[in-house]
């Protein structure tokens, strides 16, 4: 579990009804628009200041979409995300420059994410050049220095270049490029699903101490529920471009409520082997069916074509994401609440 001492109640980011359509071009000079994926649609969530938020679905459910939206490295269709009080949206793109010094990204492969042609201390002091934050280069390379301690590495490794790194200390590179700049927020964009497993477990407590260290707030993406377990304190379930369930870590894990989420908990492996036999065995659910495509999601609750607990309103009325008590928010016909007396709240 994450270091939860740095937690307050202040919302620190707040992202409502976004959206993503990749346009879909066809005919001559692909000119003419014929239809939109629909990479994310109408998405609600919020992070407060010092946690892990996870966020877990299927390949292509609009997770890293997501993340590249929050930081506008791609531009939304439509939607409001407002961090520390400001709407991003509504910056301009020298106001969004300034703005990127609090939220940073580390991404997925960091054999792709790292530029084979730069040393590695070119490669982390990059932002503070950017930003111009030092006017002395004996300063920066200070700054270098320390920031590959803070994540396990020799400082003297400087003038090495990515190639002579194995992937977890790349990734661990990566993590300092992201913090250079004192940043609030860092979205993690599924940062040890390229790596070995026992590998994995040393990102994750790096992860974990330097939010405890430096104050951090983390967007945790992964596909992995097993990781998202450790890291997070509370999770976002995706499907199809929507968050279908959102609560306290904990509380998901004990008691998942959206048919989704429980199919999603029933394909993580036991460990214990006396849970895999007997009365207590796991009940392993197996959706039928593949997942719809973005570009013509069904109408209603977009799980419905996959869903054993289908009924006819979840095929024409979309379920609203509501709190079911204890702010635990589902998107299902299942339940009372989702009538839309509670909606999502961030405050």
């Amino acid at each position: 579990m994450s270091n939860k001492k740095n937690q307050s109640d202040k919302i620190l980011l707040d992202v409502k009804g976004l959206k993503k359509h990749f346009p879909i071009k066809r005919g001559i000079l692909f000119s003419k628009q014929v239809g939109a994926t629909k990479a994310v649609d109408g998405l609600d969530l919020f992070v407060r200041e010092g946690e892990t938020l996870g966020m877990v679905g299927e390949s292509g459910c609009g997770k890293s979409t997501t993340g590249r939206l929050i930081l506008r490295l791609i531009e939304p269709t439509a939607g409001q995300v407002t961090f520390d009080g400001t709407d991003l949206l509504k910056l301009n793109k020298s106001e969004m420059r300034v703005m990127r010094k609090k939220l940073q990204m580390v991404f997925q492969n960091p054999y792709a994410s790292l530029d084979p042609r730069m040393t590695v201390g070119d490669i982390i002091a990059e932002p503070l050049r950017v930003h111009k934050v030092f006017s002395s280069s004996s300063d920066m390379k200070k700054r270098v220095r320390e920031l590959l301690d803070c994540v396990g590495l020799n400082p003297a490794y400087t003038e090495r270049y990515p190639h002579e790194f194995s992937g977890g200390q790349r990734q661990r590179i990566g993590i300092a490029r992201a913090l250079a700049l004192n940043p609030k927020l860092i979205i993690a964009d599924e940062p040890v699903s390229a790596l070995d497993v026992s590998v994995q477990a040393q990102v994750l407590n790096l992860l974990n101490d330097l939010q405890g260290e430096f104050g951090l707030t983390y967007i945790f993406i992964a596909h992995n529920l097993s990781t998202v377990n450790h890291i997070s304190d509370r999770v976002a379930v995706m499907y199809l471009g929507k968050v279908v369930e959102l609560t306290e870590n904990t509380k998901l894990y004990a008691n998942p409520k959206h048919p989704y989420t429980q199919a999603l908990m029933s394909a993580v492996p036991e460990a214990d082997p006396t849970v895999m036999r007997g009365e207590n065995r796991r009940q392993r659910i197996v959706l039928e069916g593949d997942i719809p495509s973005p570009q013509n999601p069904p109408s209603g609750c977009r799980f419905h074509t996959r869903c054993w607990e289908v009924m006819d309103v979840c095929k024409t009325q979309e379920p609203p994401l509501v709190d079911t008590g204890n702010s635990h928010y589902v998107a299902c016909h299942l339940y009372p609440a989702a009538a839309g007396e509670t909606p999502l709240k961030t405050a």
